[in-house]
Formats: structure tokens, sequence, C-alpha cells
């Protein structure tokens, strides 16, 4: 075997673990998304010490734990920032966000739109379970409208958030939705969103077993079709914004999941100027002088 194809090989048994076992309730939807992000990595055949995941703050967002990557535990809401910087300092990195409804579609969703007009070239994947789990069975951003939780025992009387909706008209240029009861399928939307240049996000349908007994995997697996299978054209923008109400408009009882919507753009690092030059951590510092006269400007 050629030193190339042995480098391959070696790349692909690569398992990533670091030791760190989830947290996870057994059964908990968020073990497949881990499983899918391995498998991913796997086929592309990336080096560990090319990988960064980050997170928020949430049940899955302590996704980085079990991986042997860099990894980053960040703040509530503020996961894209903070892999926004890591992708903008080293574009060498494959950066994964990894959060959930909760810290994604609430707090952090404005974060959602900036990063997706910018075109940011990361993955960020949101599991969807559509409660607050860690904090034990609150209503969250993609919970539905009904839902009866601890903070509406009465249900829910907000309408549920559309994700998808939200990163297409923001900009994203690889949507796609996925739901972890079909690991396979999950898997090659993950490293397809990888292996994209620019903004990807994968709304994952990751079941709560604990505190979401309406949205479980039976419930999906009842559900969902794949777009793919029903001739969609992810490259058609309006019927990609047509599909992402689709399930609302049918009263949740037909669900789609797959590749909404791919584009090919140019990413923020290729058209700032100073990325152009390179990653910022191969460029040289700044000399004592050349500070001085950038300070000078500002007087």
């Amino acid at each position: 075997m050629s030193d190339s194809n042995q480098t391959a090989v070696t790349k692909a048994k690569q398992n990533f673990a670091s030791g760190i076992k989830p947290i996870w309730c057994p059964g908990c939807g968020d073990f497949g998304v881990h499983a899918g992000i391995v498998k991913a990595l796997q086929e592309i055949g990336v080096e560990k010490e090319k990988v960064a995941i980050v997170s928020g703050i949430g049940c899955s967002s302590s996704m980085p734990h079990p991986f042997s990557t860099y990894g980053v535990h960040s703040l509530h809401g503020r996961l894209l920032p903070v892999a926004s910087g890591m992708k903008l300092a080293n574009d060498d990195l494959t950066v994964i966000g990894t959060g959930g409804d909760g810290d994604g579609y609430g707090i952090g969703v404005g974060h959602l739109i900036h990063t997706a007009r910018r075109n940011i070239d990361i993955t960020y994947i949101v599991m969807n379970n559509e409660i607050y789990g860690l904090t034990t069975g609150q209503t969250s951003p993609t919970s539905l409208m009904g839902a009866k939780t601890k903070s509406t025992p009465f249900g829910s009387i907000e309408n549920p958030e559309n994700p998808v909706g939200i990163a297409i008209s923001a900009g994203a240029t690889y949507v796609a939705r996925a739901f972890s009861g079909d690991p396979m399928h999950m898997a090659t939307l993950i490293k397809n969103g990888i292996l994209h240049k620019g903004f990807s996000i994968i709304d994952v349908f990751s079941p709560c077993v604990t505190f979401n007994n309406l949205n479980t995997y039976d419930w999906f697996r009842s559900r969902v079709y794949k777009l793919d299978q029903a001739g969609h054209d992810p490259s058609d923008k309006a019927k990609a914004m047509e599909k992402s109400f689709e399930a609302e408009a049918n009263n949740w009882e037909k669900i789609p999941i797959g590749l909404f919507y791919k584009e090919e753009k140019p990413t923020y690092s290729s058209m700032d100027m100073t990325l152009q030059k390179g990653a910022l951590i191969n460029q040289p510092m700044p000399t004592k002088q050349q500070l001085g006269e950038i300070m000078e400007e500002y007087k």
C-alpha cells in the first residue's frame, strides 16, 4: 500500500474519541448526532488536529466533550461568534458548531441570521428536540402550538419558529434538515455540509426521551419523508422556502427532511482583503513601528 493510501486509511479509522462519556439520557437523539458527526469526519478523512467543535449551553452543547478534536464549550447562544472567529483566524480548521433549539433559535437566533448572511465557512448542527431539556422541560422556540410543558401546562399559545425558512432567507448557502432516527441519511447531510464552502446549517430532529412525550421517535417516523425522493430541486430558492413551511401548513402530518437549499457563493474569507493574504495565524505580526503608525491614524 502506498504512503498516501495508508495515510487515507489511518485518517478514516480515527474514532475521534476523547474518553469522556456523554451525559445524555439513555435514548437521547444526541447520541445519534454524535455518531453522525464521527461518521462524517471519518468519511471525509480530516485529521482530528484540523477540527474544532464549538458549542453553547444546553444538553446538546456538551457535544465537544467526547471528541478528541479541538473544542470550546462557549456561552449560551454565542457559539456562532466564537466559531466564526476561529474560522477567520485559521481557515485551515474544519469548524463545526453544535447546539440546541433553545440555544440557537432563542437567544442565539440573531447570530444565526448574521453568520448566514456573511456566508462564514462553518457547519452548524442544531439538535432540535422542541423542548428545553437541560432545564427539565419548558417550551422552546420550536415547541408546537398546544404543546403541554412545565411552562405551558395548558398548552403553548405561541407559533413555533421556522429555522429552515429563517436560514434560507438570511442567506445560508447549505440548508438541510435531518432526523437522528435515520442516522445514515443524517451523516450524509452532515458530511456534505462540512464539505460545502460556505455557511451550512443542519437542523436535526433529535428527540428528548425524558421531557418531550409528544415529538417522539415514532411520531417523527410516521411523518418524515425525504426531499430527494420527492424530486425536490435544492437549487430553487423559492421552492425551498415553500418546502420550509410545508409541515406547518399540513398541521405537522407530513414533514420534509433532507437538503432544502444549496448555493455556491463566495465565502466571507475569500472576499476579505486581509484574509485573502492567508489565514491570520500564518500572517506576520505587525511590528512596533507599524502598530504605532496605525495608532497615529486614529488621533
